[in-house]
């Protein structure tokens, strides 16, 4: 999936944290949902301007976020 399809950030927008086109609904706020053990499903009855493919949209920016900083957190470890 391209999370950049659903995901931008705009400076003038939440402070510039990623968020949901089109909403000021922020990726940080998804992840609180499903990290509380919310579905997809129940995000998206709680925002209904967030469509599934944009939750998911949210979880693979994390993963992308994560990803990129893997080595980083090595070095740090080391």
């Amino acid at each position: 999936m391209d999370w950049r399809e659903h995901i931008h950030s705009d400076p003038d927008i939440l402070g510039g944290k990623p968020v949901v086109k089109g909403t000021r609904i922020s990726v940080e706020l998804i992840l609180e949902y499903l990290a509380d053990g919310c579905s997809v499903a129940d995000v998206v009855a709680a925002y209904p301007q967030v469509s599934e493919g944009a939750v998911r949209a949210a979880i693979a920016f994390a993963h992308d976020m994560v990803a990129d900083e893997a080595p980083i957190a090595r070095r740090r470890a080391a």
